[in-house]
């Protein structure tokens, strides 16, 4: 019997992935000035035994200023740095599992309140507020405080602490990194023209808006050794009339493939409150199709993929080359078990949990 793609390996630069499924980036808004806690170990712990391909750590900013909230995860300093070694190391005691990081600035939609306490930005006069940036003082939600409009300073200084925070992460072991450009976010800011009205060469033309995010790729590519992994996340769409749409995101992916990108993560949307998603199971898998069409490197398709067999079928058709999870993570920790149980495949768990072996899938675990 054929082992089902979804369970196929993969690789990417000097990485080799023992299958399709990719654990998402996933913000946990529980870290202390930047630095990861009891509650990360815990967290990316469980995530690290699941039998997944490779393990994302939530969106990571390179900057204070760059976090979506006071409580997330940052690799700015020495003191992130030693956080998230440690955190790392005991995960590394018990899994050999790939783990990547998703390096991120917020830029307009930053300075915001936990989800929980109901995530609105907090006014830069306000305790644990602070200004924001952006490519134009454009704000995400009327009534916000608008963004500075960043100059070429301001963004020099972005460049040099996605590549300084790059080379954190490859110094304590880290496998792959992603870089953030979707969700509204600030790379995601520039190439949108709803978010970016500069009059300068960073906006205006599709060319000129792709002008910062791909000198931040190039700053992080450059800052790490050759054929390490390096990818980027997109919002195919921003799904608002005029904004950023699937033909500039081809247009985009094409020149990340040229200048050397390892994958592509197809998401969208979050730049614009007036946003239509047409939301369902695997609502962003034909975008991910018509850039995995046009790129030769991996895509991956990511939004509502739950089922097994539709997970299946998204790598066995070519539409993406692998799937992202990431609530469906947070339910399931088990997930990629139970879709190797249902599709025949094997998989890798720790010797401890090896007696959780269902009689009916004798040969579900990987000796």
């Amino acid at each position: 019997m054929s082992t089902p793609k979804l369970f196929e390996p993969l690789t990417l630069g000097s990485l080799t992935l023992p299958n399709r499924i990719v654990i998402a980036p996933m913000c946990q808004y529980s870290a202390v000035d930047g630095c990861m806690t009891d509650w990360h170990l815990m967290h990316l712990g469980q995530l690290a035994v699941s039998g997944a391909g490779l393990l994302t750590i939530e969106a990571t900013a390179v900057l204070p200023e760059g976090r979506i909230s006071y409580a997330d995860v940052g690799l700015w300093d020495d003191q992130n740095e030693a956080a998230m070694a440690r955190t790392l190391d005991a995960i590394r005691q018990w899994s050999d599992m790939p783990i990547a990081i998703q390096l991120a600035h917020a830029g307009r939609k930053a300075s915001t309140d936990l989800p929980w306490l109901g995530g609105k930005q907090i006014a830069l006069t306000q305790r644990n507020g602070w200004q924001t940036v952006g490519p134009s003082s454009i704000a995400y939600q009327p009534g916000e405080q608008p963004p500075e409009a960043m100059d070429q300073t301001a963004m020099q200084a972005v460049r040099e602490a996605f590549a300084e925070s790059a080379r954190r992460a490859v110094r304590i072991g880290i496998d792959a990194i992603q870089i953030h450009a979707a969700h509204g976010y600030l790379l995601h800011q520039f190439l949108s023209p709803l978010s970016n009205q500069r009059q300068d060469e960073y906006g205006g033309t599709l060319e000129n808006r792709m002008r910062f995010p791909l000198e931040v790729f190039e700053a992080v590519r450059d800052a790490v050794p050759a054929h390490y992994p390096v990818s980027i996340r997109v919002s195919a769409t921003d799904w608002v009339t005029h904004g950023w749409d699937l033909e500039q995101t081809v247009t985009f992916a094409k020149t990340l493939e040229r200048r050397g990108c390892g994958a592509i993560h197809v998401s969208s949307g979050g730049l614009h409150p007036a946003q239509q998603i047409p939301v369902g199971p695997g609502y962003q898998v034909p975008l991910a199709r018509e850039v995995k069409q046009a790129v030769s490197v991996p895509v991956v398709a990511v939004g509502l993929i739950t089922d097994f067999d539709h997970a299946e079928a998204i790598v066995g058709t070519g539409d993406a080359d692998l799937v992202a999870l990431g609530r469906g993570l947070l339910y399931n920790p088990r997930w990629p078990w139970h879709a190797a149980a249902h599709l025949g495949a094997t998989i890798k768990a720790p010797k401890q949990y090896l007696r959780s072996q269902p009689r009916q899938f004798p040969d579900l675990f990987d000796d």
